[in-house]
C-alpha cells in the first residue's frame, strides 16, 4: 500500500493541507490564514515565526489524523532554490527573503519536508492526475498573484535558481504599476486578483474584491466586464511571448480566479492569437484545470513522496 504524504498548499489569504494517497486527495483541510497581510503588519522575523507556528499547527493536527504519513510537501508562493528548497523572496508576501521553511518544520515534526513553488507544484499535480498527460505544459495560477508552473520531459522544471516560469513578472507594461518583486508594470499587477480590483477602483473609485467584480460583471457592470476582459488581455500577451520560448502545446488555467475566465477568455482569445507567431496559431491548447485547487496539494505530496522514495 502507498504510503500518504501530506501535500499544503500556501496561498497568500488562505492554507490547505491534504492527505495524498496515490493520486487522490483523500482528506483535507482549509484553513484561512492571510499570510500577506501579516507580512504587511510585522516585522519579516516576526512574520515568519507567525507563519511557522500556522504551518506547524495545522501539520500538526494532520499528522494526528493520519499518523502513517511519510512525508510533507509544501508549496509557496515566491522564489524556491533548488535543491534545497529555500524561499529566497515571496513578492506577495513581502519581507520575506531567504527563509529555510523545511528544516524547522522537519525538526518540529520528525518527517521530512520538501518546499517548492506552489504554481511548480501545482503544474506538477495537473500532470500526475492526468490519464494522458502530455510530457510538456504550462500551468497559470491566477491568485492573489499569477504563478507559473512548467513540466518538462515529465519533470517539474524549476530552473537553475528556482525562477523559472515567474510569468506574473513578466512586464507588459513598461513603467506601470508597482510589484512587489520591485519592478514595475508586471503581468499579475493587471491579471491577478489584486491586479483587477486595482483596475476597477482605478476606474470607479469602489474598493472591492475580485470575486465582488465578478458578480459586478455578472450583472453587467461595464467597469467591472472591462478589469477583466483587461486581466485576460494582459495575461495573453505574457503567454505569447513564454510559448515562443517554450514552445508546449497544452496550457492549463487554474487558481481560485479561474472561476470568472468567462469574464477574460474572450479579451484572452482575441492577444493570444494576435501575439502569437503564426507557425503557432491554433496549435496551443487552452483549458481550465481539472483538479481545481486540489492541484496544489496533489503536486506538492507527489513531489514529497517522490523525494522520500529517492532517498529510501
Amino acid at each position: 500500500m502507498t504510503t500518504p504524504a501530506i501535500g499544503v498548499d500556501v496561498g497568500g489569504t488562505n492554507l490547505r493541507v491534504g492527505i495524498v494517497a496515490g493520486r487522490q486527495v483523500i482528506a483535507e483541510r482549509r484553513y484561512a490564514a492571510d499570510f500577506s497581510g501579516l507580512c504587511r503588519r510585522l516585522p519579516p522575523d516576526e512574520a515568519l515565526v507567525a507563519i511557522l507556528q500556522t504551518l506547524q499547527e495545522s501539520l500538526s493536527q494532520a499528522l494526528r489524523e493520519f499518523p502513517e504519513a511519510g512525508a510533507v510537501g509544501l508549496g509557496f508562493p515566491g522564489f524556491v532554490r533548488p535543491p534545497n528548497g529555500v524561499i529566497t523572496q515571496s513578492p506577495n508576501l513581502p519581507g520575506l527573503r531567504d527563509i529555510d521553511l523545511a528544516t524547522p518544520l522537519q525538526a518540529r515534526l520528525g518527517l521530512p519536508v520538501v518546499v517548492e513553488n506552489d504554481a511548480l507544484a501545482a503544474a506538477y499535480g495537473e500532470f500526475v492526475l492526468s490519464e494522458n498527460a502530455p510530457q510538456g505544459l504550462i500551468y497559470l495560477g491566477l491568485g492573489t498573484g499569477v504563478g507559473g508552473g512548467l513540466i518538462a520531459g515529465g519533470k517539474p522544471f524549476p530552473g537553475e535558481h528556482g525562477v523559472a516560469m515567474e510569468v506574473g513578472h513578466v512586464i507588459v507594461e513598461p513603467g506601470g504599476r508597482p510589484c512587489g518583486c520591485g519592478n514595475r508594470g508586471c503581468m499579475e499587477q493587471y491579471a491577478s486578483a489584486s491586479g483587477v480590483a486595482i483596475s476597477y477602483r482605478e476606474a470607479s473609485g469602489i474598493a472591492l474584491s475580485a470575486q465582488q467584480i465578478a458578480e459586478r460583471s455578472a450583472a453587467g457592470d461595464a467597469q467591472a466586464i472591462a478589469a477583466y476582459a483587461q486581466a485576460g488581455d494582459r495575461l495573453a500577451q505574457a503567454l505569447a511571448q513564454i510559448l515562443k520560448v517554450v514552445d508546449v502545446e497544452t496550457v492549463l488555467i487554474g487558481g481560485g480566479m479561474s472561476a470568472a475566465w468567462e469574464w477574460m477568455q474572450s479579451a484572452f482569445d482575441q492577444r493570444l492569437q494576435a501575439d502569437l507567431i503564426p507557425a503557432l496559431r491554433g496549435q496551443v491548447r487552452v483549458v481550465l484545470s481539472q483538479a481545481g485547487d486540489q492541484a496544489g496539494m496533489l503536486g506538492a505530496a507527489a513531489l514529497a513522496a517522490e523525494r522520500l522514495s529517492a532517498v529510501a
